[in-house]
C-alpha cells in the first residue's frame, strides 16, 4: 500500500510521524499519517480500490466532514492517490521548511 511507502520515506528522512492518530475525540475521526506539534496530516485516500467507502457517498462525505473539522481545528492535511503519493514527503519538507523559517 502507498500509505506504508510515504511512512518509509518519512522514517528515511527522519521525519517523526504518529500513524492512525486520533485527532478528534467525539467522532473518533483519525489521520492515516499526523504530525501532532506542527498539526499537519497526510491522508491516503483508497480509491482506486475495487471497492472502497471513500467512493461511496457516504464515505465521500464522511471524509468531507473529517477534513472540515480538522481544518477548523487548525489542521494543514494533505491529501494524496496512488497517482500521487510520491510527492507527500517533498510537499511536506516544503511545508516543514516554511513553518521553521
Amino acid at each position: 500500500m502507498s500509505v506504508d511507502l510515504i511512512k518509509l520515506e518519512l522514517k528515511s528522512e527522519g521525519i517523526q510521524f504518529v500513524s492512525e492518530y486520533r485527532f478528534d475525540k467525539v467522532r473518533r475521526f483519525r489521520f492515516d499519517i499526523a504530525l501532532v506539534a506542527q498539526k499537519i496530516a497526510i491522508e491516503y485516500e483508497g480509491i482506486f480500490a475495487k471497492k472502497s467507502r471513500h467512493t461511496t457517498i457516504k464515505g465521500y462525505t464522511n471524509d468531507c466532514d473529517k477534513y472540515n473539522l480538522a481544518i477548523k481545528n487548525g489542521w494543514r492535511v494533505l491529501r494524496y492517490t496512488a497517482k500521487n503519493y510520491g510527492q507527500a514527503v517533498p510537499d511536506l519538507k516544503q511545508i516543514l521548511n516554511v513553518v521553521t523559517k
